[in-house]
């Protein structure tokens, strides 16, 4: 590390600590030429992979687009602002686990709609009309039968309403 005074290289740790919940270390560092200190803290650096898009194009990842796209599909729909970043959070993670430097952007959307799919139905089937790009009702009928088989194959999880309110 640099002394921000003199620009020496050599500077020695007086103090470590755990800051930011340990996200961070803040350390008190005495430069050896001049003497002076100085703080300095450190992070751990989360690389992102890049996105390749269906035309070949390279981007990066950017978490408030995704962040952008899973608010339009929740609209109007009763999921918390915790559960969605929650699932960010997740998404991020599972992102970085594949330890691929680019990922294509159609294994995003993938992770995306299972997401959604755990978060709400309704969500995810707004979500897959615009990301399988739906061409007329039917592939939405299908797709929501596909859900309610799904659901019906789940006893006891309070997805059978509709049956009582008939």
């Amino acid at each position: 590390m640099y002394c921000p005074f003199c620009a020496a290289q050599d500077t020695k740790v007086i103090d470590s600590r755990l800051v930011a919940d340990g996200g961070q270390v803040r350390r008190r560092r005495e430069c050896l030429s001049c003497t002076e200190r100085f703080t300095t803290f450190e992070t751990a650096e989360l690389v992102m992979p890049r996105l390749i898009k269906s035309d070949g194009t390279r981007e990066p990842f950017d978490e408030n687009k995704l962040r952008a796209g899973m608010l339009r599909a929740l609209e109007k729909r009763p999921v918390s602002m915790e559960d969605l970043e929650a699932a960010i959070s997740r998404l991020c993670h599972r992102l970085r686990a594949t330890g691929e430097r680019e990922v294509p952007a159609r294994q995003v959307g993938g992770f995306v709609m299972e997401a959604l799919q755990q978060l709400d139905d309704v969500a995810y089937v707004r979500f897959a009309s615009v990301y399988r790009s739906f061409q007329d009702i039917s592939e939405f009928a299908a797709e929501v039968d596909r859900l309610r088989g799904r659901a019906s194959g789940e006893p006891g999880d309070g997805k059978d309403d509709d049956k009582t309110a008939s």
